[in-house]
C-alpha cells in the first residue's frame, strides 16, 4: 500500500522541492510547494533576511494543512521546523507521514549558495532554521540523510515508505 499523504520536512536547503517532486512523480500524485504559499509580506520579510515569527507562519500553515487535507494523496514540502507547526499541519489529518530530510550546516550552506534567483538567502537566515529547527522524533518521522545525491535520496525515502 502506498502512502497517501507525504510531508517532507526540513531545513531550506535541505532538498524538499526536488526530492518532494521527485517522490511525488513516482508515486504518480500531486505536489505542492510549501514556500508557494507563503503570503507576500513572509516572502518580503525573507528577501531582507528578515527571519519568519511563529506568528507569520501560522495562517501559511493553516493553508498547508488546508492543502493536506483537500487531497486523497499528496506530497508537500515544508520547513515544518518546531512540533507545533507539525501539528498544525496534522490537523484532521492524522494519516500523514512526516519525511525529516537531515542534513549538517557545512552541507546545506554549501548547497545554498550554489542558489540563484531563491527569496530564502543568507547565511544568517540558514542559522536561523537550524536555531528554529526542533527534529521530530524517531515515532514521529522517517529520517533521510540527505548528504548523497538526489536519486539516491530519492530511493533512500522510497525504500523507507515501504517499510
Amino acid at each position: 500500500m502506498k502512502p497517501k499523504k507525504i510531508l517532507l520536512m526540513g531545513v531550506s536547503g535541505s532538498g524538499k522541492s526536488l526530492i518532494g517532486s521527485l517522490i511525488a512523480q513516482r508515486l504518480a500524485v500531486p505536489f505542492y510547494d510549501g514556500d508557494d504559499y507563503h503570503p507576500e509580506k513572509n516572502v518580503k520579510k525573507m528577501r531582507q533576511g528578515i527571519p519568519l515569527s511563529d506568528a507569520d507562519r501560522q495562517g501559511w500553515l493553516r493553508t498547508l494543512n488546508r492543502l493536506f487535507v483537500n487531497n486523497d494523496e499528496v506530497v508537500i514540502a515544508c520547513s515544518a521546523l518546531k512540533n507545533e507547526y507539525r501539528e498544525t499541519l496534522r490537523q484532521n489529518n492524522e494519516d500523514m507521514i512526516i519525511v525529516f530530510l537531515r542534513g549538517d550546516f557545512d552541507t546545506i550552506w554549501s548547497r545554498h549558495k550554489q542558489r540563484t534567483d531563491h527569496y530564502f538567502n543568507g547565511e544568517d537566515m540558514l542559522k536561523s532554521q537550524f536555531e528554529t529547527l526542533v527534529e521530530p522524533t524517531l515515532d514521529e518521522a522517517i529520517f533521510i540523510d540527505i548528504t548523497h545525491n538526489a536519486e539516491d535520496v530519492v530511493n533512500a525515502v522510497m525504500r523507507a515508505l515501504q517499510n
